[in-house]
Parts: C-alpha cells; sequence; structure tokens
C-alpha cells in the first residue's frame, strides 16, 4: 500500500485541518474553528463549480497519512487575489541613492510604497506539514507540486500571474518587527488583530494607511531588517520556487515585511512538464524508473486525489505502477494527469 495520498479537501475534514494549521496559523489557513470551516466549504463549492465565477473560487488540498487516515499537511490555490472590495495589497520596495558633492556623503535608501491591485494575481499558498513528518522523503515536494500540476491542467480558471507570499523573519512570540514600526502606529491594532481582520475586510488598511513614499530608513534597524527577507521556515520553499521559474518581485505584505515571488504561467518549469494524458497498464517498477505525480479527477468527493509513483511513457499512453494504479483506482484508458519530477 502507498504510504501517502493527496485529494482535494472534503467536507468533514475541518477538525483534522484546524489541528495541522497551528503549525502554520496564517491568514490563509488561520488556526480558528469558524474559518477553517469556511475554508473547507468554500474548497468544496470550488471543485463542484458551484461557485461560478472562477475568480471567486479557492481549491484546498490535504495529505494524507493512509495507514493513520490522517491529515498531515495541506496546500492551496486562490484563484485570484485582487477585486472591487477586496484589492490585493502591496508595498512596492524601491531602492534610491542620494549623495552630496559638498559633504561627499553617499546613502543608500529603501522606500515602501503601498499599491493596490482590482485585478491581481493566482496566489499558491497554505503550504504545511506536521513537523514529525517534514523530514520524511519528497512530503514537501509533493505537496507543494501538486498545486502546479492543477494549475496546468486547468489553465482556464486562473491568473497569468501566480504569487507566492512567503514568511518573513518574525519573532518566537509572533511579533512583526515592521508591524510595529509602521503598522500598528497608523492603525492602532495588533499585528494579530489587523491579520485577521484583513481575511475579511481590507478597508482599514487602505483608509488609514499612509500614501505615497514611505523611508524605511526612518524605522528601527530590526524593523528594515525584515524587509523582504525569508523567514528560517520559508528558506526551502523559497529555494524551490527560485529552481522552477520564479523571482523576487521586489513587493512585500505590508504587515511584516514577507516576500513577494511571482512567475508567469509559462514561465513555470512544473506546469510546462504537466500533461493529460490516459493510462495505459500497471506494471512492476524497476531501480531507475521515473517518478512522477499521478492524479484523477472525479465528480463525487474527494473530486480529486494523487499519489507518487512510478511511470513509464509510451505510445499508447503512461504505464503506472501496481500500488498507484491500484490506489487511483486505474482501467485502462483511464483519463490520468501526469507530472514527471527528476
Amino acid at each position: 500500500m502507498l504510504p501517502f495520498e493527496i485529494r482535494a479537501a472534503t467536507l468533514g475534514d475541518e477538525e483534522q485541518m484546524l489541528r495541522v494549521a497551528r503549525h502554520l496559523n496564517s491568514v490563509n489557513l488561520p488556526h480558528d474553528r469558524d474559518e477553517i470551516h469556511e475554508i473547507v466549504s468554500l474548497s468544496h463549492k470550488s471543485f463542484t463549480g458551484e461557485i461560478k465565477d472562477p475568480r471567486l473560487r479557492q481549491y484546498v488540498f490535504v495529505l494524507i497519512d493512509r495507514q493513520k487516515e490522517h491529515i498531515i499537511g495541506t496546500s492551496m490555490i486562490i484563484a485570484q487575489l485582487g477585486r472591487r472590495g477586496a484589492p490585493y495589497i502591496y508595498f512596492d520596495v524601491i531602492d534610491e541613492e542620494r549623495y552630496s558633492a559638498t559633504i561627499d556623503r553617499h546613502f543608500y535608501h529603501t522606500l515602501l510604497r503601498i499599491g493596490y491591485s482590482y485585478d491581481g494575481p493566482t496566489e499558491i499558498g497554505g503550504l504545511v506539514i506536521m513537523p514529525e513528518y517534514r523530514r520524511t522523503d519528497r512530503l514537501g515536494t509533493f505537496i507543494s507540486y501538486v498545486r502546479f500540476l492543477y494549475l496546468a491542467a486547468h489553465r482556464e480558471l486562473f491568473q497569468q500571474e501566480i504569487l507566492a507570499e512567503l514568511m518573513p523573519p518574525l519573532e518566537p512570540d509572533g511579533t512583526s518587527h515592521l508591524w510595529e514600526a509602521l503598522g500598528r502606529r497608523f492603525t492602532g491594532l495588533t499585528y494579530g488583530e489587523a491579520d485577521r481582520l484583513s481575511k475579511k475586510n481590507k478597508e482599514f488598511i487602505k483608509g488609514l494607511f499612509p500614501e505615497g513614499v514611505i523611508h524605511a530608513t526612518l524605522m528601527s534597524e530590526e524593523a528594515q531588517k525584515v524587509i523582504g527577507k525569508t523567514g528560517l521556515q520559508t528558506r526551502g520553499v523559497e529555494k524551490l520556487l527560485r529552481r522552477i521559474g520564479f523571482r523576487y518581485a521586489h513587493r512585500v505584505d505590508p504587515f511584516d515585511g514577507g516576500p513577494h515571488y511571482t512567475a508567469r504561467m509559462d514561465e513555470i518549469s512544473l506546469i510546462a512538464d504537466t500533461k493529460r494524458t490516459r493510462a495505459d497498464r500497471p506494471y512492476s517498477p524497476v531501480p531507475g524508473d521515473r517518478k512522477g505525480i499521478l492524479a484523477v479527477e472525479m465528480p463525487e468527493p474527494p473530486f480529486f486525489r494523487a499519489v507518487l509513483g512510478h511511470l513509464r511513457e509510451g505510445p499508447r499512453g503512461v504505464a503506472v505502477d501496481d500500488e498507484a494504479w491500484e490506489t487511483l483506482n486505474l482501467h485502462h484508458s483511464s483519463p490520468l494527469i501526469i507530472l514527471p519530477i527528476e
């Protein structure tokens, strides 16, 4: 039996997802029971097509330990950030040089300028794995890559620009030095309060944050150091994103300064490598056979399932290793989505 699989989140997953969310507690995956219920419901309606406007959809994937039947990780796709009433908000990070010949002084400054988009990118987020599974071979790759397989299989549902927001360095108690130096002074809210409110309503940001250019030089050294920097817990994600075609967009989160990485759909290698095909036959793999993510879709829950398996591409489709064939309940000529992994 294959030990792990990924499927779409389904109604009834809320309590297990809440347990996983405790290890991230981000805007996309908050450690809050009511919000997790809302996220799962939204994902369910997205996979079923009950939400007619594809820009309003949000897809959640869960990683399953099949022996324990426990959810041990999540990832998600938010079809579009930025629309009327809920803009995509960010700080542009601008480098400036200043020089005075009179006193022969030369300075570099970092400037922040708030920006709004009402027709923003697709976001990938909500990536978390339970701590005890983080060293298990390829599980992080599996739950992260599955989003790109899904993007490739349904390009028409998503924006051409794909965004990943990375967590910056935070203090052990969750304090954001940038928020303390800037956001708190203009809103009177704690970082946690503002983070939760922004999930539902972003008007307070536009209403209270300063317009124009802000000189980061005027902030504390601790606040300046986190702007555009990746936290220790997400450096592996940053490395992965760079490897597959993403780049730092010189934009950051207006709350904590976490960097925004972006890529066009056609620039992402994993999307280019994904293909729709047909299952040919089961076979017994041998060392050296190619590995990949193998996925199927169905009209009833869970709507989407994927496993890591071995594959051999041929003229009649893709031969799939015996265990993956059985787990995905494949038949000859079953529709199949594959993403080979080196």
